[in-house]
């Protein structure tokens, strides 16, 4: 929509790049063309402002096929207004000068005409369409014509405005219909789904009895190679056994033997020295012998007195020792009186 301002009287209007605008000033053109910007006066003024973007139309309609069922026809339509000046000649897209809105509804108009005309084309090559025809290839086939209907529209053509391009959505039949048609296919796909499944159970159990026959079979070698060991476990404790019973046999031979030579040295030993000892007990009575004669020959030869002198001297040896003597008067008398009757018998 166009920017109008008042200013002392007049008008100032500026449009948007994708607006053709078209200024009669008492009947005559005075500006024409895309963006515009001028000053105009709003009692001698005619405005118009035509839209030269691509504008989309969506459209939906419902249609019968030839096998009378009702059909849903969803497209859209992208056009474009190419000759601004003659569509402002064909359809009102004047404008008020002090707002700048339309007037009329000019894009409601032309919406109208395309719509119509291209649901004219569609629901008369559905008409000669069966269901399944139409659901199958009726999309194609429904932008075709519509496409090719359009453009041949001489209307459309005489208004100004291209249709570039034409988009059919969807086509489809009524609820209760689409759900008795998808009833088929439903099934094959729940039969391939079925059979997948089969398949699928089929390989799984192809697979468990595999690895069922790879475990008996990994157990089957197992339990031969825990044989093969036990029996190797046997022969070694055998030969574990007789190599410790020779290692003792050796051990207790050796042994016995040491005994053996502890036990002959051991009597050598004590036959070396009961002979020592008997050697010296030898010789030892014979030094006693000796002495023994020695000392009865010396006696035999000294005199009495002497003997009695060495008997004593030999008798104090054996007496015990007398740290201190403690002599009383009775005593000293009774020595002293013994002392004194020798001498007096010595002198009668």
């Amino acid at each position: 929509m166009a920017d109008i301002t008042a200013r002392l009287g007049f008008r100032h209007l500026r449009a948007v790049p994708t607006s053709h605008i078209r200024h009669l000033n008492r009947g005559e053109v005075a500006h024409e063309g895309t963006g515009l910007a001028f000053w105009f006066r709003p009692l001698t003024a005619a405005l118009s402002e035509v839209p030269v973007d691509d504008r989309e139309l969506a459209m939906l309609f419902h249609s019968r096929t030839s096998d009378f069922q009702d059909v849903t026809v969803q497209a859209t339509l992208t056009y474009r207004i190419t000759d601004p000046a003659l569509a402002a000649t064909r359809v009102d897209f004047g404008i008020d000068p002090d707002t700048g809105a339309w007037r009329a509804a000019p894009l409601d108009q032309l919406a109208t005409l395309l719509t119509e005309t291209a649901q004219q084309h569609a629901l008369g090559l559905l008409a000669r369409t069966s269901l399944a025809d139409a659901l199958a290839e009726g999309v194609s086939a429904v932008r075709e014509r519509m496409a090719g209907g359009l453009a041949g529209e001489a209307r459309i053509a005489e208004t100004g405005v291209a249709v570039i391009a034409v988009r059919v959505v969807a086509l489809r039949p009524e609820p209760e219909v689409e759900r008795a048609l998808r009833t088929p296919a439903r099934e094959l796909v729940q039969q391939e789904a079925d059979r997948a499944t089969f398949e699928r159970r089929a390989v799984a159990v192809e697979h468990e009895r595999g690895i069922a026959e790879n475990e008996l079979t990994n157990r089957i070698e197992l339990a031969r190679r825990e044989e093969q060991l036990l029996a190797q476990q046997g022969a070694n404790a055998r030969l574990r056994a007789e190599e410790e019973a020779a290692a003792d046999r050796v051990r207790t031979e050796a042994e016995a033997t040491a005994d053996r030579v502890r036990a002959a040295a051991e009597a050598e030993r004590r036959t070396l020295l009961a002979t020592a000892e008997a050697d010296a007990a030898h010789a030892l009575g014979e030094a006693r012998a000796a002495a023994e004669a020695a000392w009865l020959a010396a006696h035999q030869q000294a005199d009495p007195a002497v003997l009695r002198a060495l008997a004593l001297m030999r008798l104090a040896e054996h007496l015990p020792r007398i740290d201190s003597i403690t002599l009383t008067p009775d005593l000293l008398s009774g020595l002293l009186a013994k002392l004194g009757a020798p001498a007096a018998g010595a002198d009668r």
